[in-house]
């Protein structure tokens, strides 16, 4: 039973990585003043976290942080997502899904994931 609670813990993990990336994209398309901007902002901003995920949080990379770095880059994207939704007209979401991260850390620090 425990685990698979913590395999499910792990899937909304992926997908709250998933909903953060779209939720800067979300922000961009809202945000610019011009089709460029738009853009811009609604591909490079996603683009950016993708790789900074990639660099520094991916279970793989080599340079991977640990400790309190960790944490401090992983709290700063998901803040930063829920704060563009918020930002983007969409605070009710933006909320929700702040809850929905919190919990999810708690559970996979609890389960040690």
């Amino acid at each position: 039973m425990i685990n698979g609670l913590k395999s499910i813990n792990l899937a909304v993990a992926f997908f709250l990585e998933l909903a953060m990336v779209g939720s800067f994209g979300y922000w961009g398309f809202h945000t610019g003043k011009t089709t460029i901007l738009k853009v811009a902002l609604g591909i490079g901003v996603p683009l950016l976290a993708v790789v900074i995920w990639g660099i520094f949080m991916a279970p793989n990379s080599s340079t991977r942080l640990e400790g309190a770095a960790y944490y401090a880059v992983y709290f700063s994207l998901f803040i930063l997502a829920a704060g563009a939704l918020f930002l983007a007209g969409q605070p009710t979401l933006g909320i929700v899904f702040a809850l929905l991260v919190a919990i999810q850390t708690i559970l996979a620090f609890v389960w040690h994931q």
